[in-house]
């Protein structure tokens, strides 16, 4: 798959062709939330493979940093996110995915329906910030 490439700001920001900018370390930022609910389930990240393959197959994959590897979301866990809509933010740096997802509904690694289960609260005692937990359906 090949992806457009735009010539100028303009073209970027109101063109109709789809020209993902990845950064230098060829990614390009992915947010994923629920379709039906609109919680945020995860933020990944995407090479041009796992995105060209998110498209061709219409399920999320993504790049693991960490692993150095692609991944398709929920291939092991049964969480499949399965893509019902794709936007691309304003200077397409970002896509944003709505989904619906596979097994027990999950998104998070450690078992949790979204990874973003902890707040930042305040000061704690010894002067370092305090994270404060999430409850989560």
């Amino acid at each position: 798959m090949q992806f457009a490439t735009a010539n100028s700001k303009q073209e970027l920001e109101e063109d109709l062709r789809f020209s993902p900018r990845f950064g230098a370390d060829g990614l390009l930022t992915c947010v994923a939330t629920d379709v039906l609910t609109g919680d945020l389930l995860m933020v990944a990240h995407m090479n041009r493979e796992a995105l060209a393959r998110t498209i061709e197959t219409g399920e999320a994959w993504y790049w693991s940093r960490s692993r150095g590897e692609l991944w398709h979301k929920g291939a092991t866990s049964g969480q499949i996110q399965t893509i019902e809509d794709m936007r691309i933010d304003c200077d397409q740096d970002a896509i944003w995915i709505k989904v619906r997802v596979g097994g027990d509904g999950g998104a998070c690694h450690t078992g949790r329906r979204s990874c973003f289960y902890r707040r930042v609260g305040g000061a704690a005692k010894d002067g370092s910030i305090a994270l404060e937990w999430v409850e989560q359906e």
